[in-house]
């Protein structure tokens, strides 16, 4: 489980968009620090075995019309060296969701990969004999479903020290709805990646550093990931092991029309993305703390900040400072009853799986909050299908022109 600050306690005034303020529940900081975090050497995870009488955790379900399909890629960037390994090129796992036709004989794609998944649950003091993760609705190598038509592209960027499958419940619901989307693992920022060949990679990135030099690590990324996606478009296949690429996926990527959006730190990586590649035409921010110059650069494309319930750009500078730059579509809108980590799959893993680690209810709402789980999981998708069928389908909706008597949990912040 993450732990963080939750004290709620505004940033101190004069606190810049360049410097962390590890007292605010927002902060990067307080994505991924678990409670019961401990080492876990790689090679012991390899003989990891569910237990019969493991606990089944479970996610919620698509609710787009479209069944899903799903496929990793290995991805390394020959052009660049990885900043936190001198000496070697930049390497990145990524998975493209996207909506599927027939997905019989296709088996459906597990949360995390086993040995990646193993250490994830060790870190928390959880083991594989106490709890098993789930399986998503992502039908592995799954036929694209050509017959919708060019899919918009859709990145998403996590926490700090966080999964790409931190974002599986919004990303498969956003293909389910008829995108293309990719979530990123950003390769030792993250706590673990699995590789092809059981290769695990950790966190690897140098105590103290700066959030700025991180997200400009990401930005990055992604541009190189959107290169990886315009070689698809073009008839090639840019993984390293030339992998078997989903039937139709070449002919369905639209790279004219892409968004991004991010929890947290990759919240924040979504305005450097969009500074760096002008390719992202819509941006959403969900509930990150953004760092350095690119708050403060002038943005005349669509962007999204929606923020748990003690945060806004009210107490939060660096929002306000953004804000103040956003020249293009604007929106701010509020979850009540979220927390920072409402906005990642710890919304719906933890409340699941806290009888293990003796958490109380009220220990959960803390790091939580109060909304229902399930209640949250369901209002960010539908705002963030608003937003992106808004910018990228030309289909306007009315919940982002004010408050929704059917999603009360929404306010804007004027």
């Amino acid at each position: 489980m993450a732990a963080g600050t939750t004290s709620g306690k505004a940033p101190a005034p004069g606190v810049s968009a360049g410097d962390p303020d590890p007292d605010a529940p927002w902060a990067p900081e307080n994505d991924e620090l678990p409670l019961h975090h401990k080492l876990v050497h790689p090679e012991a995870l390899t003989s990891a075995r569910t237990a019969p009488s493991a606990q089944q955790l479970t996610m919620p379900a698509p609710t787009g019309k479209y069944s899903v399909g799903m496929v990793g890629l290995h991805l390394r960037d020959t052009s660049r060296t990885d900043p936190y390994v001198p000496g070697s090129k930049r390497e990145l796992m990524v998975s493209l969701w996207y909506p599927a036709t027939s997905t019989s004989g296709h088996y459906q794609a597990p949360w995390m990969p086993s040995i990646s998944g193993a250490h994830f649950l060790a870190s928390r003091g959880l083991s594989p004999q106490e709890v098993t993760l789930p399986k998503t609705a992502g039908h592995v190598l799954a036929p694209v479903n050509t017959k919708i038509g060019k899919l918009p592209v859709l990145l998403y960027s996590t926490g700090l020290h966080s999964d790409r499958a931190m974002g599986t419940a919004l990303a498969q619901d956003l293909a389910s709805r008829g995108y293309l989307v990719v979530t990123v693992d950003h390769t030792h920022d993250a706590n673990e990646v699995q590789f092809p060949g059981n290769r695990l990679e950790l966190n690897r990135m140098p105590a103290g550093s700066h959030s700025s030099d991180t997200l400009k690590v990401r930005a990055a990324d992604i541009k190189f990931v959107i290169n990886a996606l315009g070689k698809i478009s073009s008839g090639g296949n840019p993984d390293v092991g030339h992998a078997t690429l989903p039937s139709g996926l070449s002919q369905s990527v639209d790279t004219s029309r892409i968004g991004m959006f991010g929890w947290s730190l990759g919240g924040a990586a979504v305005d450097t993305a969009m500074q760096l590649d002008h390719r992202i035409a819509a941006g959403a921010n969900l509930d990150g703390q953004f760092f350095g110059t690119a708050p403060s650069k002038d943005l005349d494309r669509p962007f999204m900040l929606f923020s748990s319930q003690n945060h806004n750009r009210n107490n939060d500078s660096s929002w306000r400072t953004l804000w103040s730059h956003l020249k293009g579509y604007k929106v701010d809108i509020k979850l009540h009853g979220a927390a920072h980590l409402s906005f990642s799959d710890n919304e719906w893993l933890v409340p699941q799986w806290a009888r293990w680690l003796g958490l109380s209810e009220s220990q959960i709402q803390q790091q939580y909050g109060t909304i229902d789980p399930d209640r949250a999981v369901q209002v960010q998708r539908v705002y963030l299908a608003a937003f992106f069928d808004q910018h990228l389908r030309h289909k306007h909706s009315t919940l982002l022109d004010g408050p929704n008597s059917s999603y009360p949990e929404i306010s804007f912040v004027r």
